[in-house]
C-alpha cells in the first residue's frame, strides 16, 4: 500500500461541484491499493501516517506528528500510485488491486482512521475528484507499507 503524504495548510476534494473532505493544516495522503495488500497494511500505513513526524518543532526540525499538532488528515485514493512506468509512453497499472480490493481497503483505512483519530476527512473511491491544495514547505514523502503476502513469497522464492 503506498501513501504519498503532503504536508499542506489547506486541503480539499470536490465531486461535481460540491466538498466531499476538507482540511487545515495536517496530511493530504494519496492512497494507492496494490495487489496483495489486506488489511494489515491499510493498519501499518495508517500508523505510519499518524505518527510520521513532518511537522517542525519550535528549532524548525520535522519532529511533530500529525498527533502532535493536532492537524486534519485528508485521504484520497489514487490508484495511478502504483502505474509502472519502465516503458514506453502509457502507463501500466497490473501492480494496482482490483477496484472491489482497493475500494475495500481504502474504504477501510478511513474507518480505522476515523476510529483512530478525531479529525479525519476523505474523497470518494472511483469518483471524479478535483483535489486542491496549499503544500506547506513544500514537504511530500512517498511511504510504501509492502504487501505481506508479496514479501514473503520474495523470501521463499530467494531460498
Amino acid at each position: 500500500m503506498i501513501g504519498l503524504l503532503q504536508r499542506v495548510t489547506h486541503a480539499r476534494v470536490e465531486v461535481d461541484g460540491k466538498v466531499v473532505g476538507e482540511i487545515g493544516r495536517g496530511l493530504l495522503v494519496l492512497v494507492g491499493v496494490e495487489k496483495g495488500d489486506a488489511e494489515a497494511e491499510a493498519e501499518r500505513l495508517l500508523e505510519r501516517l499518524l505518527d510520521y513526524r513532518v511537522f517542525p518543532d519550535e528549532a524548525g526540525k520535522m519532529n511533530r506528528s500529525l498527533h502532535d499538532i493536532d492537524g486534519g488528515l485528508l485521504l484520497v485514493p489514487q490508484f495511478t500510485l502504483l502505474a509502472d512506468t519502465r516503458n514506453g509512453s502509457r502507463p501500466d497499472f497490473a501492480p494496482a488491486a482490483k477496484p472491489d480490493v482497493a475500494r475495500w481497503l481504502f474504504e477501510y483505512m478511513g474507518v480505522r482512521a476515523n476510529c483512530q483519530y478525531p479529525h479525519v476527512a476523505s474523497g470518494i473511491f472511483g469518483a471524479n475528484m478535483q483535489v486542491s491544495l496549499i503544500n506547506d514547505g513544500p514537504v511530500t514523502f512517498w511511504l510504501r507499507v509492502e504487501p505481506a503476502l508479496l514479501a514473503k513469497a520474495d523470501k521463499i522464492c530467494k531460498s
